[in-house]
């Protein structure tokens, strides 16, 4: 590696009103390394990197790309000085080919573009740091996976050298994220240095070179990954000791609660988005459902909960027949539903925690409410659940996401459910309110509730399920013990890989 750092950020502070995103940040990127940026959402890694590519511009501190002191006036000025950025939602025309979305804006190309030309250096680029895509591709036609990597060529093509890349592994199997990181190995070898958004411990300890931890808007520390560990940077991330582990593989499985047999459904488009799925879970399980977003997770929780009629087969609650039954007398079968819209499905912005929390249970307390008992009740589970909010009067739109999803669970568990049902419950949130959600959860498996468990990050599969299911195009590939399986066969079936008859459970 160089001694000279290619991009060092020292002592940036940035302010917004009522509060410092940035407080004195440094961090310092070498030439050919893969440098991780770690925190809690609201430590400042946005905000940071927001800077760096030009979008804002630093209240104090002080910006070196490869020694030189530097301004960024705008995003094309930082584009223009070698940094590139891949966001976690993709800037891509789906209705253009490969090649059509590279050309966009591209400098120095003139009135006329040589499509073939284009198409060539695309082919070049991709044999260069061994990625496979397909230049006349229509987007629409791509796999997450694949749209990733024209949105690296993209930045690549404008002349990176320094590539940040925010959650980049957040919607990929787990054998595109291993091809990424190879990918972003070649890069680095040649010279690129690679930023890193992530909040995957065990992918950053595997795939990067250095970690900074911010906290709080403050830089915490970097050290060098290969003397780092999972527990030491959770503890610089929120400041404490975050255990994760429990002894899950002895369980006993009560009364089956959920079986579905041969359940098919429609998407929004009319689509056939489950397709014949059969399962169960019994009382004091956690089934998990494994799969990349957008492969019939959502359609099937809603299914269960009663948001998406049924177009084939039969689904069973306490063996009781509840296939055409209503949003209510499911409710009163007991399933309870986390969907992971939590600030339009599941809770209401502008209405305040009691009004939220009595949203459901209204009917329980008759044409009059008694609200003194209400807010009571309200009061009490705040405090017994550690939600943090300004006051219980207050809309919960200013409530932070841990504190949300924590109301939105506290609500469905205190109905005493047979079936809580949870859509990416942990999306978007913190490792401190990751660590909070997953207790509850794993409270509620233990008093021998049934759950079913959608995520889309498989190590959170792996550390709560008992069993896994994994979905592909709207189709079960296999359910494994979490216990016995590897993430690898998981993977695989994630990517299409029907299990083996033999090998089913």
């Amino acid at each position: 590696m160089s001694s000279m750092p290619m991009v060092e950020m020292v002592s940036i502070t940035k302010r917004f009103p009522g509060v410092i995103a940035n407080d004195s940040v440094s961090i310092k990127v070498n030439t050919g390394e893969i440098h991780a940026l770690l925190g809690e959402n609201g430590a400042g890694k946005s905000t940071l990197m927001s800077i760096l590519t030009g979008l804002y511009r630093p209240d104090e501190g002080e910006i070196y790309l490869r020694g030189l002191k530097t301004e960024l006036s705008s995003p094309k000025d930082a584009a223009n000085k070698g940094i590139g950025m891949v966001h976690q939602h993709f800037k891509l025309v789906k209705s253009f080919t490969v090649a059509e979305n590279i050309m966009l804006g591209l400098k120095g190309e003139g009135m006329i573009i040589d499509r073939t030309s284009i198409e060539k250096r695309i082919r070049e680029f991709c044999q260069q740091y061994g990625m496979a895509v397909d230049p006349a591709a229509k987007i629409w036609q791509l796999t997450v996976g694949e749209q990733q990597r024209v949105e690296i060529i993209k930045a690549l093509f404008r002349g990176a050298e320094i590539l940040i890349l925010d959650e980049p592994t957040a919607v990929l199997t787990p054998q595109e994220a291993k091809d990424l990181y190879k990918t972003l190995r070649i890069m680095t070898r040649q010279g690129k240095a690679v930023i890193v958004i992530s909040h995957k411990l065990s992918e950053v300890l595997e795939g990067t070179d250095t970690v900074t931890v911010l906290r709080g808007g403050k830089s915490v520390g970097t050290v060098k990954t290969e003397l780092a560990d999972e527990q030491e940077l959770s503890r610089m991330m929120v400041g404490r000791h975050i255990a994760v582990s429990r002894d899950k593989c002895l369980i006993e499985k009560g009364k089956q609660i959920l079986k579905l047999q041969g359940i098919s459904c429609l998407n929004n488009r009319g689509q056939l988005a489950v397709q014949g799925i059969s399962l169960d879970i019994h009382a004091g399980e956690i089934l998990g459902i494994a799969g990349v977003a957008g492969n019939g997770q959502s359609e099937l929780a809603e299914v269960i909960a009663g948001l998406r009629s049924v177009e084939e087969g039969t689904k069973y609650i306490d063996g009781v027949n509840h296939t055409q039954s209503t949003i209510r007398a499911l409710v009163d079968a007991g399933v309870s539903y986390i969907p992971e819209d939590r600030m339009g499905t599941g809770l209401v912005p502008s209405l305040n925690a009691v009004d939220n929390y009595v949203l459901k249970s209204y009917k329980k307390h008759g044409w009059l409410m008694d609200w003194s008992r209400v807010k009571t009740q309200t009061q009490e589970v705040v405090e017994r659940f550690s939600i943090k909010l300004a006051s219980i009067a207050s809309p919960v739109k200013m409530m932070s996401g841990g504190n949300l999803q924590k109301l939105l669970l506290a609500r469905e568990i205190m109905a005493d459910p047979r079936l809580i049902v949870a859509v990416y419950p942990m999306r978007g949130l913190d490792v401190g309110a990751m660590e909070a959600v997953r207790k509850l959860l794993l409270a509620q498996r233990d008093a021998g509730k049934a759950v079913l468990l959608i995520s889309e990050e498989l190590e959170e599969l792996f550390a709560l399920s008992d069993r896994i299911a994994v979905l592909h195009r709207g189709e079960i590939m296999g359910i494994v013990d979490s216990c016995t399986a590897t993430a690898e066969e998981v993977g695989m079936m994630m990517a299409g890989k029907r299990m083996l008859e033999k090998d089913a459970m």
